[in-house]
């Protein structure tokens, strides 16, 4: 199960489910125990099972080494009460598992749970991309593969006017028919399903996120009204923060400054203000991020990888943009708080038998995301989310300019077709799109390989062209991407000469040794 995440799908919830599931009845080790003056064989303790299923958790991209000893407690009463295990006595269906000498055993019924009849039986991802209509004709999604480099294509298209309508004259300028509201609209919703499909890597967004759900004034919103901070201001202040849950975040967030809290401190008081902000979060009748995106964010978990950080993050930023605004605000203070509270070495211990970082994870998981209806693995799949968010909180709440640009430029280009040409003939003039054909799984993961090959090359070029970088900064980075990755480093700067060019100057960087291995020379000797 180590380093096979679950796929981004519809149903990722429930699919992941089952792969812990038959991989747990697979691999759980079972042997003879004594009990009562009674042996049973095949059987396996609480403990036991504790132990086994919190190291492979831990070690599972799909949730990491942020599980907790509990909550793999909480899993294995998910267990029995869905009869994936069962007491030595046939027992099933109650969650009163403890973490002790018990004896379990594997009934002989299967433990997967069927997916919605929605839901696609074939598991390739391949195999459901249903035919849409084009609206305005921009290249609609659930006909797109997930192959990266045709839709990239697609966007350049729509984002790039063409050359000869530019040339228009001034008086045509001045004619230039308005862009309904209404289209205006849906190109924010295209422009993000495009971004969001090519970062996913989904053949279809149809069950993971519908186009009614992206509200372009939400988006708007959240891209214009903020502080210099970055932080989302609302108009309305009754949808805000409580004036007294404001005080006691930053009295945390700057500890052991005490910023608006006027009275007294006394031994304890730090952990009464976060419980009191905890209550506050704790008691929102839905998750900040709400029940309607659940599914949306629950298939952002499989990019939480190293090697995928930025991806990540991009994805991220897009889908935290949907949000309603207040809600965005509270993200963003919520994060910022107990990612500081997190790094504060002078913030006193806030509970007797948890580190500081896994309370804040543990404590705020489930008022961030959880689904309408209970799933078995919502606290689990919660805290890998938290843990990412918590950490990469800056990057993520940054507005990403780039959707903004795109919908200018498309709007525009729109503006001069309807004055330079008929009504009628806009639709010839725009861009035409193709689709991919249909490709094996083999051929998937090829791409998959080449498609992340090319993003790293295309971060290098980044470093090389980024002219706010001093010398020094881009020498640093230069070395730590030729150390992380060094054949795309030198497919780059063959030869010293290529970094000279670069730097013009002396190259300082140096190439790494491909080979240790010393020339062999014949001798002269006759």
């Amino acid at each position: 199960m180590e380093g096979r995440p679950v796929a981004p799908a519809p149903y990722r919830a429930t699919r992941l489910w089952n792969e812990v599931t038959k991989y747990f009845r697979a691999g759980m080790p079972l042997r003879k125990h004594r009990q009562h003056f009674k042996k049973h064989g095949r059987c396996f303790t609480a403990s036991e099972a504790v132990d086994w299923l919190h190291e492979v958790l831990r070690s599972n991209s799909n949730f990491g080494p942020e599980v907790t000893r509990q909550q793999t407690v909480q899993l294995l009463r998910k267990f029995l009460k869905n009869h994936v295990i069962e007491d030595i006595k046939g027992r099933w269906g109650s969650e009163n598992l403890e973490d002790n000498g018990a004896l379990y055993r594997f009934p002989s019924t299967s433990p997967v749970k069927p997916l919605p009849s929605s839901c696609p039986p074939n598991e390739n991802l391949e195999n459901f991309s249903r035919d849409k209509e084009r609206l305005f004709k921009l290249p609609h999604l659930s006909r797109t593969t997930s192959k990266r480099h045709e839709l990239l294509r697609s966007l350049e298209n729509l984002e790039k006017p063409n050359p000869s309508i530019m040339e228009e004259s001034k008086e045509d300028t001045l004619h230039r028919n308005e862009i309904s509201q209404e289209y205006v609209q849906e190109t924010w919703r295209n422009i993000i399903l495009i971004h969001l499909q090519t970062i996913l890597g989904l053949p279809s967004l149809e069950e993971v996120l519908q186009p009614r759900q992206i509200v372009p004034e939400y988006v708007i919103y959240n891209m214009t009204n903020t502080s210099k901070h970055g932080v989302v201001i609302l108009q309305d202040k009754s949808e805000d923060l409580p004036h007294w849950v404001l005080s006691a975040m930053k009295c945390l967030a700057y500890w052991p400054r005490n910023n608006d809290m006027s009275q007294p401190t006394y031994s304890g008081f730090e952990r009464d203000v976060f419980r009191t902000v905890a209550d506050y979060f704790l008691s929102l009748p839905e998750p900040l991020l709400t029940f309607e995106y659940y599914e949306l964010f629950v298939n952002i978990l499989d990019l939480l990888q190293p090697h995928l950080e930025r991806i990540a993050v991009e994805a991220l930023q897009i889908c935290c943009l949907l949000l309603p605004p207040p809600n965005r605000r509270k993200m963003q203070l919520l994060m910022r708080m107990i990612s500081r509270i997190s790094e504060n070495v002078d913030m006193p211990r806030l509970h007797d038998a948890m580190g500081t970082r896994s309370l804040m994870i543990q404590t705020f998981s489930r008022c961030v995301l959880s689904c309408a209806e209970e799933v078995d693995l919502d606290e689990l799949l919660s805290t890998r989310l938290v843990s990412f968010l918590m950490d990469h909180q800056q990057e993520i709440f940054k507005v990403p300019t780039y959707l903004q640009v795109a919908v200018r430029d498309h709007i525009e280009y729109m503006k001069m077709a309807q004055c330079k040409y008929p009504k009628d003939e806009i639709c010839a003039i725009l861009p035409t799109y193709s689709y991919c054909k249909q490709i094996t799984p083999q051929e998937f993961e090829e791409q998959k390989v080449s498609t992340s090959q090319a993003a790293v090359a295309e971060l290098l070029e980044n470093i090389i062209k980024d002219k706010n970088l001093s010398v020094k900064d881009k020498k640093k980075k230069l070395k730590q991407f030729q150390k992380e990755y060094p054949l795309i480093y030198q497919n780059r700067f063959p030869t010293t000469e290529n970094e000279a060019v670069l730097f013009e100057n002396k190259p300082t960087i140096k190439q790494p040794m491909l080979s240790l291995r010393k020339p062999r020379f014949r001798s002269l000797r006759y």
